[in-house]
């Protein structure tokens, strides 16, 4: 089973459950457009290397498509196709004014010379340029890019517009038009879905324990935030393994660490290594997957101790998986929802650069807090009233977020 597939399984239970239209799920399973180019490069040793590119246009249904572009030597249309389609989902989840999409080039950026990944970027802009806009599609950074790419993105995309046009892309640097509080927004979202994920059950955050797959951005700002929140972090983990300590792990120390050891958490005194497995299994309250896609399966979900799992990564649980949890009692924040705290400020950062006007740390802080409660609130009461798991009822709030639109607009 591919993401896609995996992502279709809860959109027809919910279907089923709220007897919708089906008409609604069929328009969003297919992408609006997409566009496949080739990138001409020359490299540094005087040859010309093509490139292939994809953008991938879910829907603009609720707004401007908006996703991210990724670099990897993996990236599919078949990917992007999925991606843009989860992002359809997590914007109408958020309450945000965006459809989905999802774009990227096939390249493993590690390879290529600073010089050769700005013709690389400049290259895809170019060819892409017609259907982007901050009206139409805005991109952002995904795997293995960043806020250097972003700006050269954005001033290719100005001189192609003859304009100064910040707000057809986020993700940038505070000094180009980013957004204060990006850094940290998608593992700042996780930790108020853990908190509230607690509240419903009653449980205070100084009374739970928490482990953490993944310590890149994501899992190092979810492990940070958390730890803020007061729940005690007792396992990490990241590529080169885990670490476990029952007394509890400072995560600011442990990234300290990392960075004098080449991004490693391995070795950190004091703990005791553990395998990334070991680190899903471990006996906690709270478990973050925000590593990669398809970790928790039908092989190690009855093995899974935690009451909560809350998805920092996209996919990290299989639809098999999902219902031995629910099974076991397990609530699984889903990643729609949980993660949904980077493209709420992207948002914000897109408002700002259209409005010329910035706000304060505090003042994104607060409304992205203000948007993840009432998005959290939406999807638990959804999942009590049509007696579904948070997954399902996610994809509940999605399709009607999009239905009555859909049917405004006459494609239904």
């Amino acid at each position: 089973m591919d993401l896609f597939e995996m992502s279709q399984i809860p959109l027809e239970i919910a279907m089923k459950k709220m007897k919708l239209d089906p008409g609604v799920a069929a328009i969003i399973e297919h992408p609006e457009r997409t566009l496949e180019v080739s990138i001409p490069v020359k490299m540094d040793n005087g040859t010309v290397q093509i490139f292939t590119g994809y953008r991938s246009q879910n829907s603009t249904i609720l707004g401007p498509a908006k996703g991210g572009i990724r670099y990897h030597q993996n990236v599919s249309m078949d990917e992007v196709k999925t991606l843009g389609f989860w992002m359809t989902c997590k914007c109408a989840v958020a309450g945000l004014p965006y459809g989905g999409a999802k774009g990227g080039i096939v390249v493993d950026p590690a390879k290529l010379s600073q010089r050769e990944l700005e013709i690389l970027t400049r290259g895809f802009i170019d060819k892409i340029a017609p259907i982007i806009g901050e009206k139409m599609d805005v991109p952002a950074p995904d795997v293995n890019t960043n806020a250097q790419i972003m700006a050269w993105m954005m001033d290719e995309f100005s001189k192609i517009k003859g304009e100064y046009t910040p707000g057809f892309i986020t993700g940038k640097a505070i000094c180009m038009g980013g957004s204060l509080g990006r850094t940290s927004a998608t593992g700042r979202g996780v930790m108020t879905s853990v908190v509230e994920a607690l509240r419903t059950k009653g449980i205070k955050p100084e009374d739970a324990t928490c482990a953490v797959q993944g310590f890149g951005n994501v899992g190092s700002w979810s492990a940070k935030l958390i730890h803020d929140a007061g729940l005690k972090i007792v396992a990490l983990s990241d590529v080169g393994g885990g670490i476990y300590c029952e007394e509890g792990l400072d995560p600011y120390k442990v990234a300290e660490y990392a960075a004098k050891h080449k991004g490693l958490i391995a070795g950190y005194p004091g703990t005791k290594a553990v395998t990334n497995e070991k680190v899903l299994e471990a006996d906690v309250t709270v478990l973050v997957p925000a590593a990669l896609e398809l970790q928790i399966t039908q092989n190690n979900a009855s093995k899974i101790k935690a009451k909560f799992i809350v998805e920092g990564a996209n996919g990290p649980t299989t639809p098999d998986a999902d219902v031995i949890l629910e099974k076991n009692g397990v609530m699984v924040v889903p990643d729609i929802l949980a993660n949904g705290g980077g493209v709420t400020v992207s948002y914000f950062e897109w408002v700002q650069n259209l409005e010329r006007y910035f706000w304060t740390e505090e003042d994104v802080i607060e409304k992205q807090h203000a948007f993840m409660v009432k998005a959290f609130k939406n999807v638990y009461e959804t999942s009590q009233k049509y007696n579904v798991s948070m997954r399902v009822a996610a994809y509940i709030v999605a399709l009607n977020a999009l239905a009555e639109p859909m049917k405004l607009r006459g494609m239904l």
